[in-house]
């Protein structure tokens, strides 16, 4: 019997410090953590995506170019230039295609990232993903 309340004791104390340990942690748009956080977008406007086709004998088919994505704010107060982007092609099941990676540019209203060394035929592209972070 004593033992069992001494295992008891201990679960208790453990769990409460556990408890308090994760109470404790604090999340904000800077860090990262456990927990739940509202992330300010760095724009309210929307961005839109096109993408440029060529024909490739090799495919063959027409396969994506260059990506252009407008409608970018570098000019308002909270506003989007010189961040970090990801622009992902998507196809079934919304599977990742190509990336690219880069930053935005510090003015303009647009960027282009170059898909045409993927070589992913255009009918496979079912979605654009653009991801603007920093």
């Amino acid at each position: 019997m004593r033992k069992m309340i001494v295992a008891l004791l201990v679960g208790a104390t453990v769990s409460a410090g556990v408890y308090a340990a994760a109470a404790s942690l604090t999340v904000s748009s800077g860090t990262l953590g456990a927990g739940n956080s509202a992330v300010a977008a760095c724009q309210s406007g929307t961005l839109t995506a096109q993408y440029a086709t060529s024909y490739a004998a090799a495919l063959p088919g027409y396969k994506v170019g260059i990506v252009t994505v407008n409608g970018l704010d570098t000019v308002s107060a909270t506003n989007c230039a010189s961040k970090a982007y990801k622009i992902t092609l998507t196809g079934t099941g919304d599977t990742s295609l190509a990336e690219i990676t880069g930053t935005t540019p510090a003015s303009g209203t647009s960027f282009t990232a170059d898909f045409s060394a993927s070589n992913i035929k255009a009918a496979d592209i079912l979605g654009v993903h653009v991801v603007i972070s920093g």
